[in-house]
């Protein structure tokens, strides 16, 4: 590292050096967006200045009307994207281009797949849109200015992309961002006017932002001909997009295309979005709002510190980013904007946390989304799937955290099933009602750690035998889903392997008076498998639940179920430890061999074994394997 008074030449991160390697090479299979993601970054920044301004008006430094402006100058084939926004110092120049956004670099480079089509659609979601510069420049230069801060602490920053970058303070009269771009020699086409009008035309006309460039002058010529002396006049800038916000125009007048590109901008993704929707409320809470339900799940949707999509305008006047007091955490991914008339411009989080009026949008916005994907779900149920994989694990959140909404959301969740195609979850519980028996009053479900072990759970076999359909639940979010969901349209909803089996009118009368023969006459065996296994078990009982199995164990009506159990523990979080119930198939060969068994310590090592796999074939772990080996070695030797 070179360093004098004012000037610093570091070397990127590995990470960083890798993501431009990505960018430098083309993911980008369009190479315009490189001016969407400069334009876009330019408009926040003004954005964020004209909020901060509302409670400090000395940061707009006698220029109060913000704009974005995108020169050229083709003899040195460069193109200029100025802002005077919010601006950066150089701390917040080191830490927001040097690193990029550092938390998400790492996950970034987890998700590559190697597919450049694939790969380029990523790199938006990950905040590296800054970077997009280098698909047409071999050097960019970056200078900047905090607004409130003097004009001896601009900050210039340089790279070529080839793994380092100078940081300097300079001198820098006016706040605001200027990114310079140096075009390699096959881009020229980009240091042409017309060109970067067309671009800004196209993905960036709904920036409520004025994007200006310097418009074209033409000579006056006399009757002969010749050039008037002095006709050229200075070149005036000109505003090149509407600069009316989208959100706030008749849906009528806006194409499709102007949504999908709005998205894209609000959204930094590459992706067109699944679907949207544009509502304007007039009344005693006047408001307008754009909601989309984006096509792929972003990187950090899991991380605690994930921030909302939904922006924060009040009379078109930019106040919060990821508000999130205006969407529920289950639907974070929602992207958009509310533009409200009645807040007060000087809003903050406090009161937007007691503000009812934010609740009664708040309320409307959750009902208009669910809407949205119920009309989805029922009129384009391929697209509805293709929602599903990106965020029906978040879904499945909702029930616990919109009680009001429970039976809406409910009817939105998709499962695999014991008699669904594979592991893929397509099936409603409007479905499985439809295919439930005559008799059958209970929707019943597994809970597990995969699907194979859902499906060839011993806790199934009676529900196979009856041609019972059963929930396959495998996601580790299922759990908290059941604990809170426990009926929909009045069926309640049963765990298979919690309680003593209840099948109501499913068991018929002769069924019933032959598992209470069995009881009967396995009372005696039970005794002594209770004694063999002495307070490793809650109970020992007679299954009902199993016809090929020998043994299995579930767990009492209201313990926590043993996949919860270690979903906790996984996550470094105490579990309660509940002791688990043991059901023996008394009709099983093992069983009855281990009932006639006169030696008593091999009775116990058999019961021991009969407990231990039970708790393997439900996905646990055992205390003592050795012991357990050793003990079914024994028993693998006997005649």
């Amino acid at each position: 590292m070179t360093i004098d008074a004012h000037k610093e030449t570091l070397e990127f991160k590995a990470e960083v050096n890798q993501v431009l390697n990505l960018v430098i090479r083309s993911l980008y299979s369009n190479k315009e967006i490189f001016l969407r993601e400069l334009v876009s970054n330019a408009s926040d920044a003004a954005e964020k200045l004209r909020f901060e301004a509302l409670t400090d008006d000395a940061l707009l430094e006698e220029d109060p009307n913000l704009r974005i402006r995108v020169s050229v100058d083709k003899e040195n084939k460069t193109v200029t994207i100025s802002d005077n926004g919010i601006g950066m110092s150089r701390l917040e120049v080191t830490e927001t281009i040097g690193s990029i956004a550092s938390s998400g670099t790492k996950k970034f480079l987890e998700k590559l797949s190697g597919d450049k089509a694939q790969d380029s659609q990523l790199i938006g979601q990950f905040g590296v849109g800054f970077y997009s510069a280098f698909i047409v420049a071999d050097k960019v230069t970056l200078k900047t200015r905090r607004a409130g801060l003097g004009s001896e602490h601009g900050v210039r920053w340089e790279s070529d992309g080839s793994g380092s970058y100078t940081i300097e303070t300079i001198e820098k009269a006016d706040r605001g961002t200027e990114i310079t771009l140096h075009l390699r020699e096959d881009e020229g086409e980009f240091a042409e006017s017309y060109r970067l009008r067309s671009i800004i035309s196209k993905f960036s006309d709904h920036i409520a932002m004025p994007i200006e460039m310097l418009g074209e002058v033409y000579p006056e010529y006399d009757e002969e001909g010749k050039e008037k002396p002095d006709s050229r006049k200075e070149p005036e800038w000109e505003q090149v997009n509407k600069g009316t916000a989208l959100w706030m125009r008749n849906k009528s007048e806006i194409k499709d295309e102007e949504y999908n590109e709005f998205y894209k901008h609000i959204g930094h993704d590459f992706e067109d979005p699944l679907a949207w929707s544009h509502n304007r409320v007039e009344g005693t809470n006047e408001y307008t709002s754009l909601l989309y339900i984006p096509g792929r799940a972003p990187f950090d949707l899991w991380d605690r510190d994930q921030k909302h999509g939904v922006k924060l305008f009040v009379r078109r006047v930019f106040i919060m980013d990821e508000a999130d007091k205006l969407m529920p955490h289950y639907l974070r991914f929602v992207k958009g904007v509310v533009d409200s008339n009645d807040l007060p411009l000087n809003v903050s989080r406090e009161i937007l946390q007691h503000d009812k009026k934010i609740d009664t949008i708040r309320n409307a916005n959750v009902k208009r989304i669910l809407g949205v994907l119920e009309k989805m779900a029922k009129d384009e149920p391929e697209k509805y799937q293709k929602f599903w994989e990106q965020f029906g694990k978040v879904i499945k959140e909702g029930p616990a955290e919109d009680f009001a909404n429970k039976e809406k959301i409910a009817g939105l969740l998709r499962f695999a099933t014991t008699k669904s195609d594979g592991e893929t979850q397509n099936v409603s519980l409007d479905e499985y009602i439809e295919r439930m028996q005559e008799q059958q009053e209970k929707i019943y479900y597994i809970t597990a750690d995969s699907y194979a072990a859902a499906k060839y759970s011993p806790h199934l076999e009676i529900f196979k035998k009856k041609d019972v359909e059963v929930l396959l639940l495998t996601d580790r979010v299922d759990e908290w889903l059941v604990s809170s969901l426990t009926e929909f349209k009045g069926k309640h909803i049963q765990s298979v392997a919690k309680g003593q089996l209840d099948l109501g009118e499913l068991d018929d009368k002769e069924s019933k008076e032959q598992q209470e023969k069995l009881e009967e006459e396995a009372k005696p065996m039970i005794e002594r498998v209770k004694k063999a296994l002495g307070e490793d078990v809650q109970e020992v009982r007679i299954s009902h639940r199993l016809t090929e199995s020998p043994a299995c164990i579930v767990v009492g009506d209201y313990d926590m179920s043993a996949n919860l159990q270690r979903v906790l523990k996984q996550l470094g979080q105490d579990a309660p430890d509940s002791k688990p119930i043991l059901e023996i198939n008394p009709t099983h060969s093992l069983v009855e061999k281990m009932d006639k068994e006169p030696d008593e310590d091999l009775f116990n090592d058999m019961a021991r074994v009969l407990l231990d796999q039970a708790i393997l074939a439900e996905g646990g772990n055992l205390d003592d394997p050795a012991s357990f080996v050793r003990r079914l070695n024994k028993l693998m030797l006997l005649k």
